[in-house]
């Protein structure tokens, strides 16, 4: 096992790594010059019933940003992969909550304690394209999740001016200090409680299409070349939350989740 490895999985180096980035994200959060319109959001919260929120992997370092003030607590789903538990943590730092998978049951589980939160009146946030990818390919959970709780889907992104690329599967958007930024918010996804498999499919597919077009625009807004999604198909299933798996089948796991 590489070091990097063993150091991840232990948890007081995880917990000194994920306060050291915090500490980083406080520090561009605090000298960068931040643009929200959260018209979109505020609409969508006025009824008192919650969401689900999406945007890339990629795109994740200040969009915490988009819930500040938060219409009400946020949730963030993160993988238990070894990088959703550094994750996991440094974002404790900053008030927002996390749902995970249980390592028996997995995306089941996590399906489950997405479904309640939103039906509860909360916002739970998705990365479709995360732990590892395609990059800024959907894949369904987000769709399955909103068609499950009856709420719409709304696409969001980042863009900044002062930013470093990274070399890595997402190409992750690390913004550095005393920059402007600016957070978009799309046209929601409707997913209809008695979609099929073709309309499941297209609303994927609108989402995708709806977060290429925020996240392309923003990076034309400050001068850098776009990123191109990863090209090739993405997983077809849509039972599971993103970044998560499950040997359950596909009605199974929806008729489980529409019970919770």
């Amino acid at each position: 096992m590489r070091l990097s490895k063993r150091l991840l999985k232990a948890r007081a180096t995880r917990r000194i790594l994920a306060f050291l980035c915090f500490l980083y994200v406080r520090l561009v959060e605090r000298t960068t010059r931040f643009t929200v319109d959260d018209s979109a959001l505020r609409t969508l919260d006025a009824d008192g019933k919650g969401g689900v929120a999406a945007f890339w992997h990629g795109r994740m370092l200040l969009l915490h940003r988009a819930w500040t003030p938060r219409p009400r607590r946020f949730h963030m789903m993160i993988s238990n992969h070894r990088d959703g538990a550094l994750i996991s943590e440094a974002i404790r730092h900053m008030r927002v909550e996390t749902v995970g998978a249980d390592k028996r049951t997995g995306g089941l589980s996590a399906l489950r304690q997405a479904t309640k939160l939103v039906r509860q009146g909360e916002w739970l946030g998705i990365t479709p394209d995360g732990p590892k990818g395609p990059r800024m390919r959907a894949r369904g959970g987000a769709v399955k999740l909103a068609q499950l709780t009856g709420r719409p889907i709304l696409p969001v992104s980042i863009g900044a001016s002062h930013v470093r690329f990274l070399d890595s599967w997402d190409r992750f958007m690390l913004a550095l200090p005393f920059g402007r930024a600016e957070i978009r918010y799309g046209t929601p996804i409707e997913v209809p409680r008695d979609a099929d498999g073709p309309t499941l499919e297209r609303c994927r597919e609108a989402l995708e299409a709806e977060m290429n077009r925020l996240t392309r625009e923003l990076d034309g807004r400050f001068g850098h070349a776009p990123i191109s999604p990863a090209s090739g198909p993405v997983p077809e299933r849509m039972d599971t939350l993103d970044g998560h798996s499950s040997s359950a089948p596909e009605t199974t796991a929806t008729n489980r989740a529409a019970g919770s």
